[in-house]
């Protein structure tokens, strides 16, 4: 770790000073790599900032491309659906639309590490970021998905397997930036599934695969497409036992004949998280239930009921472009709980920072400080994020609240808070805030939520002290109340 001195407390973590760019369109984006196209891109932010606070990344220049409307949303268009590079995971997870219509994909975003980290984690870095455990990208790849990529004096249509070249590692020309996905439309009668194995909830996979199938008229597969992730330095497609799929009718048996197959295929190696043997056993399993999920939704389709808004973003509104070197500092403007302040802010300065410290907002807590645990949880513009995980120049323009915020002016407390005390939902309380911060979210999105919609919602949320049943307990309590 660097002993360089960053005149911040020793919570700061991020100390590597860096020059920072906020363009507010595609074509500033793409004049801003022009410049510097050896600069790091921030899209969500849940993996550079992690890079860049363990010293495994060190940009001159941080371009902040989050302000850039062009690169947000999903469209249905006459060649497909297209979805924007900076839709969020959690956008995805909740789409009635991926549901119906490529559901791989959506049941791939719904795994997808914590809920903060869905809400604040984009399609396009999951796709960037190229890792073999991509959760989305397998997915991508089964239903044929192309990469709509934008440089400064070019812009062409490449399949998204074709980017992937190894781990870390994706071909995009210099300057190059992904500007959005296109999924080709569905015909006849799919479907799809998508499965994963990790070591806990909130996890990279293990093993994952992602099956598309097209039944004929006959009720026999008539194609079949199979990928696999975490197997292989970047998505691998298992052709022998697709091949074992076409013109049969996939039975029990014929599934785990194709899950042998494709077991075959893969490449999987000894790691920190599993075995290559293991691995293998587990395709076996996975790729057979996949298969079998996948073609019962051929005819039935999927049934799913939408968790809250699907357009759920923490972009600040803010309209004018920016730039900043490394020791240089700018004014923004938050308002947090409903109080509005002026601050001067560095480039490299974390909001959590700027609330616990300048601000003495101390009830949102520091703890892993690597988006892990959960304690720091606050609202960005209305969305649950992790603070020690967010730029406080891009939060510029933005609405914050905090755990100070959550009870009423006169300190009364919220009812959610005062059904944690009656069910004795802490302990040390160091994690507590966290836990409040989401689950009020959690009800505002779903009034009466049932236990395993609690401890799916809290799954990037670690309590060390009382376990959860307490906690969940204190939930359903407050919206019982709330519903009666």
């Amino acid at each position: 770790m660097s002993q360089e001195k960053h005149g911040m407390t020793n919570s700061h973590l991020l100390v590597h000073r860096f020059g920072y760019v906020r363009p507010t369109s595609l074509r500033e984006v793409t004049a801003a790599l022009r410049e510097r196209p050896d600069a790091a891109i921030l899209a969500g932010g849940t993996n550079l900032l992690v890079d860049l606070k363990l010293e495994r990344a060190q940009p001159a220049n941080v371009i902040d491309i989050t302000f850039a409307p062009e690169l947000h949303g999903v469209e249905e268009r006459s060649d497909g659906l297209w979805i924007g590079a900076l839709t969020s995971i959690y956008a995805l997870a909740t789409s009635e639309l991926l549901w119906k219509e490529y559901t791989a994909l959506a049941e791939a975003a719904a795994t997808f590490g914590s809920t903060q980290i869905m809400m604040r984690g984009t399609l396009g870095g999951n796709v960037c970021n190229g890792s073999p455990a991509s959760d989305t990208v397998p997915a991508l790849v089964a239903f044929g998905a192309d990469a709509y990529l934008v440089g400064p004096d070019s812009e062409r249509m490449v399949p998204v397997g074709d980017l992937l070249e190894g781990p870390g590692k994706v071909r995009l020309r210099k300057g190059e930036i992904l500007a959005a996905i296109r999924l080709p439309r569905a015909t006849g009668q799919t479907g799809s599934a998508f499965l994963k194995i990790s070591r806990v909830r909130a996890d990279l996979a293990k093993v994952s695969v992602a099956v598309r199938l097209s039944r004929g008229e006959d009720g026999r597969c008539t194609s079949a497409r199979i990928e696999f992730g975490s197997v292989g330095p970047t998505v691998i497609r298992a052709r022998e036992a697709e091949k074992l799929l076409i013109g049969r009718t996939p039975t029990e048996d014929v599934a785990f004949d194709v899950g042998c197959a494709a077991s075959a295929e893969i490449q999987p190696i000894d790691d920190v998280r599993s075995s290559a043997e293991y691995r293998r056993r587990a395709a076996i399993a996975l790729t057979h239930d996949c298969t079998l999920k996948a073609w019962e939704r051929c005819a039935a389709g999927v049934a799913h009921v939408s968790r809250g808004n699907g357009d759920l973003r923490s972009v600040s509104p803010v309209g004018e472009p920016l730039q900043l070197g490394p020791d240089e500092t700018t004014r923004i403007v938050l308002t947090v709980n409903g109080t509005r302040h002026e601050l001067d802010v560095r480039p490299n300065e974390l909001l959590l920072n700027v609330l616990r410290e300048r601000l003495e907002l101390t009830g949102t807590k520091y703890g892993c400080g690597i988006g892990e645990c959960g304690a720091c949880t606050i609202w960005l513009n209305g969305v649950p994020v992790l603070g020690c995980l967010v730029l406080a120049v891009s939060a510029d323009g933005a609405v914050v609240r905090t755990i100070e915020g959550l009870a009423a002016p006169d300190g009364t407390l919220d009812p959610l808070q005062e059904a944690f005390i009656e069910e004795n939902a802490f302990q040390c309380g160091y994690c507590t805030p966290g836990m409040l911060m989401m689950t009020k979210k959690l009800l505002e999105e779903i009034p009466e939520p049932t236990e395993d919609e609690i401890r799916d919602y809290l799954k990037g949320n670690h309590c060390r002290c009382t376990g959860y049943a307490a906690i969940v307990r204190a939930v359903s309590s407050a919206a019982k109340r709330a519903a009666s």
